[in-house]
């Protein structure tokens, strides 16, 4: 099955090679999880006026039965978001992440701490 993906660009040129490499990051999240309905994928370069250092803004947004994925930070002073592949492999790493958990969680496959209860004694000395 092929996940319904929209890519949404804001404050800059569509570009092929970019809508690429989203697609490709896309398809390897369906190895996390076969649930996935939809996948929102938005790419923001929010100073436009700069002629360098552009830190572009990720957001995944992954629609699954139950819950929805975000990812959605805004990167103030990393400046490796200056590439944009790199920002795009950042998002989708932490979106697997996400995906990964969720997949845990639903099927129930948590780690479940023991409640630890002091051992009755006396200290004598």
């Amino acid at each position: 099955m092929q996940i319904p993906l929209q890519i949404i660009f804001h404050n800059m040129e569509p570009s092929d090679a970019v809508e690429a490499n989203i697609n490709e990051k896309a398809a390897k999240l369906q190895r996390f999880s076969d649930k996935i309905s939809s996948c929102r994928v938005t790419v923001e370069a929010p100073h436009k006026h700069h002629y360098k250092g552009n830190i572009y803004h990720i957001g995944v947004d992954i629609v699954v039965p139950d819950a929805e994925i975000v990812v959605s930070r805004i990167p103030h002073d990393n400046h490796a978001h200056e590439d944009i592949y790199v920002a795009i492999r950042d998002a989708f790493s932490s979106a697997r992440r996400q995906l990964e958990d969720y997949e845990l969680k639903r099927r129930g496959k948590v780690k479940h701490h023991e409640i630890y209860e002091p051992v009755p004694g006396q200290v004598t000395e």
